[in-house]
């Protein structure tokens, strides 16, 4: 599996420890960046993974700023993305189970490294339901016709 990784400033030590964590358990890691501490805008980092996801380049991807809300709501303004914020494990769990989130967000200045890494491997060893949650999804997207 190939998993695209994104971070603002605030996300940045977060982002490079789940990178650590996620090579070590064999998955392969594209890292779009930040590469540094230096301030980037939420938005932009949002970017570059999401149109990786859209484009079928990685199979998923893991978003952080400083508390995964603002890039959280800028992955969610791309077209047939749907990305949500998990500060715990049942949220994770669920974000794949029922949602099918290709993307999940964290926060770095408000989740702790251990309790990422549950998350993180939570969402990627749950399976998507399908069923009932199949048209839920396809109502999400005709909103983005609206």
């Amino acid at each position: 599996m190939k998993i695209g990784l994104g971070s603002d400033h605030g996300g940045y030590e977060l982002k490079e420890q789940i990178k650590v964590h996620l090579e070590e358990n064999g998955y392969e890691v594209v890292d779009f960046g930040t590469h540094s501490g230096e301030a980037v805008d939420y938005p932009d980092a949002a970017a570059p993974v999401c149109i990786a996801v859209q484009n079928g380049e990685v199979d998923c991807g893991m978003l952080f700023c400083g508390t995964g809300i603002g890039i959280s709501m800028s992955a969610n303004k791309f077209k047939n993305i749907r990305a949500a914020l998990c500060s715990d494990v049942y949220s994770a769990k669920m974000a794949k189970l029922h949602n099918n989130a290709q993307i999940i967000c964290m926060g770095g200045r408000v989740t702790g490294r251990d309790l990422a890494f549950m998350i993180a491997d939570t969402w990627l060893e749950t399976e998507f339901e399908g069923g009932r949650h199949n048209r839920r999804i396809e109502k999400i997207h005709k909103i983005e016709e609206l």
